[in-house]
């Protein structure tokens, strides 16, 4: 298993749109058989900043998500109310 820390900088005035619209992608995320868990998480000392933590069985799984036709979907929304690209980092347990 695998944990993945998505961070997002939100465009201001848009936050309320980003944490609504993760709703559609947890609901996308039931149907990927290798994904354990994601959560969304607002940063409250940084006013529209965020982390999607996420679980997956493992570093391929993901790997093969973020290559699917509804991560690009997501990418696309994502330009309209984030400031610049995300930033992901993997963790592997020891």
């Amino acid at each position: 298993m695998i944990t993945v820390g998505m961070y997002y900088d939100v465009v201001p005035g848009k936050e309320a749109a980003f944490e609504s619209d993760f709703q559609y992608v947890l609901h996308a995320l039931e149907g990927v058989s290798d994904h354990m868990e994601s959560r969304l998480f607002r940063d409250v000392l940084r006013p529209g900043s965020y982390l999607v933590y996420s679980e997956w069985a493992s570093r391929e799984d993901f790997a093969a998500f973020i290559q699917s036709a509804a991560f690009v979907q997501a990418k696309r929304w994502g330009h309209e109310v984030l400031l610049g690209a995300p930033r992901h980092a993997i963790f592997v347990p020891g």
